[in-house]
């Protein structure tokens, strides 16, 4: 995964809160990951969550820190906050006890990343001038890079903080190998014409 970042000369930054940094240890385990890796945050109290990654505050108040919107919007946030190509996030239950009604194991892990430049199904027929004459829509005909995934995690709190961490890395890998498909797929179109 990080040999994947340095090789699309991208960044990952890291927003973890049941997890507690580990995502951002195991990250930096790995020889070379200064090349890529831009840090983390920590937001283990709710109220980081919102003062320094953005999530919503009346979503927090209405649903909890432990829910897939807040996830996502973690990770957006860390990415904006330190300035990344990549941001990921963990957030969830880790026990003994339940948080904001989820029971213990549950976990949502988010990505967020940079436009694909593949075309939206919804876009792909405008043209790249209309979407200059009208500036709300640009940027409109490409795809953000964006994914939460659920976890219902077994185990005590140290494992299911493991399978956390081994998850968010999971998710993160599959969605830049995802990515690379769909630019060769877009590649390979572009040079047969267009069929």
């Amino acid at each position: 995964m990080l040999r994947l970042l340095a090789e699309r000369g991208e960044s990952l930054a890291v927003a973890e809160s049941l997890t507690g940094g580990l995502v951002a240890a195991e990250i930096t385990s790995v020889p070379g990951a200064s090349r890529v890796f831009r840090g983390s945050v920590t937001s283990y109290a709710t109220e980081l969550k919102r003062d320094v990654l953005g999530v919503d505050g009346t979503l927090l108040a209405e649903r909890g820190a432990v829910d897939p919107e807040v996830a996502q919007q973690m990770a957006t946030g860390v990415r904006r906050v330190l300035g990344a190509d990549w941001g990921i996030a963990t957030t969830g239950v880790a026990g003994p006890d339940e948080q904001d009604g989820r029971p213990v194991g549950t976990v949502f892990v988010a990505v967020d990343g940079p436009e694909t430049g593949v075309a939206r199904p919804e876009t792909a027929g405008e043209r790249p001038e209309a979407a200059v004459a009208r500036p709300e829509a640009a940027g409109a005909g490409f795809a953000r890079s964006r994914k939460v995934a659920e976890l219902r995690l077994n185990g005590d709190r140290s494992e299911i903080r493991r399978e956390s961490v081994r998850s968010v890395l999971e998710l993160l890998l599959e969605q830049l190998l995802s990515e690379r498909a769909e630019n060769e797929r877009a590649q390979d179109t572009e040079q047969n014409g267009g069929f």
